[in-house]
């Protein structure tokens, strides 16, 4: 199974628990690893054959700046699950999610979460 990777990309949105995140932002950064089989794209050379990571990373943006939430879990685990319902050729993606800027007496380069979500779980679910 081949890896799209989308390392480091920075958006600006308004999630957090104090009010302070809500009513200014901060910066967020994903790193996004899709898996998908690209055997046929390799052969053919045909973008229709794999997923665009410009697609991934124009739908993770949208969904990541539409809403403000409490939690990163909740918007990682909203950007995961909107990225796998939107490119079906995808077997499964992780989105990790870090707040650099997370406000925390403490010196520390990030704080994070890692969401990944599979096909054959999304399936699973669908059935329970």
């Amino acid at each position: 199974m081949e890896k799209i990777i989308i390392k480091g990309l920075r958006l600006w949105a308004y999630h957090g628990v104090n009010p302070e995140e809500k009513v200014d932002g901060q910066n967020f950064v994903l790193d996004i690893t899709a898996e998908i089989d690209v055997k046929k794209a390799q052969i053919s050379d045909n973008v229709d054959h794999t997923v665009s990571y410009a697609k991934i990373i124009k739908t993770a943006t949208a969904v990541f700046t539409a809403e403000s939430y409490n939690l990163i879990e909740t918007a990682a685990n909203k950007v995961a699950t909107e990225i796998m319902e939107a490119y079906p050729k995808l077997t499964s993606v992780t989105v990790l999610l870090k707040k650099p800027e997370a406000p925390v007496k403490a010196d520390f380069e990030y704080v994070a979460v890692e969401k990944t979500i599979s096909r054959e779980q999304m399936m699973a679910e669908l059935t329970e």
